[in-house]
């Protein structure tokens, strides 16, 4: 796994009220992070969790080592990140949708971390093309990581190829700026982010959100890490 050292800042989270795509539940926020951390450079691979847990459960098994993980739960993540940290490498764990945003934008501010959306459904969006696999590209499949180009902080596959799962609890954002936020303090599904291989450009922009309950599996969700400080 690689990991790259994302700079704490303050970014606008959530998208404009004009974006092509858009839904009701991203109002747009202030949010400072505090912290810098170090992000996967890509979502983990099939290789990288059975190097771990021994098996691969992925129903996209005949894609390869080298494409990511999926049909495995946010439940089923906490049991490898808790067998990673085992090995004592260091203290591996889900971003929180706030850091997943943010390092998905890489400074960014429209809908795609290369620029604006233009196609909101499957047919051939410019820019969302360059970055990422959705049902326009993918060919109804998901396809080895970092074949796209990568943002400005060196993530590859923020957009489409598979769902990213993150820490928070889904919940209604506020209109208030929020200092290094971690969503509900309860609730009953996880975040998931970032679109995926048979999904429409809309749900691949940066701001798009989507959940999930915590047992179950899909075939288009997979995840990556965020390391903390100083353990790189």
């Amino acid at each position: 796994m690689t990991f790259n050292l994302i700079p704490a800042g303050t970014f606008m989270m959530g998208s404009p009220s004009d974006e092509p795509g858009r839904v009701s539940n991203e109002t747009q926020h202030q949010v400072t992070l505090t912290n810098s951390f170090y992000m996967q450079t890509t979502e983990v691979t099939q290789g990288q969790w059975e190097a771990v847990m021994g098996s691969n459960p992925s129903y996209h098994d005949e894609c390869g080592a080298d494409c990511p993980v999926e049909y495995v739960s946010w439940n089923d993540i906490q049991n490898f990140i808790t067998a990673l940290n085992a090995l004592g490498d260091g203290t591996y764990l889900l971003p929180t949708e706030a850091e997943w945003e943010y390092s998905a934008r890489a400074g960014s501010t429209t809908a795609f971390a290369n620029g604006d959306i233009t196609e909101t459904l499957c047919a051939y969006d410019p820019n969302l093309d360059l970055m990422g696999w959705y049902c326009g590209n993918s060919g109804n499949t998901t396809r080895s990581v970092a074949q796209k180009e990568a943002n400005d902080w060196g993530l590859y596959d923020m957009h489409g190829n598979v769902y990213e799962w993150c820490q928070d609890w889904y919940g209604n954002y506020t209109t208030d700026s929020l200092i290094d936020p971690e969503g509900p303090s309860t609730g009953s599904l996880r975040v998931v982010r970032g679109g995926s291989w048979n999904y429409d450009a809309w749900r691949c922009r940066s701001a798009y959100r989507n959940r999930g309950f915590l047992d179950y599996r899909y075939n288009y969700v997979g995840f990556r890490l965020v390391l903390s400080p100083g353990q790189q």
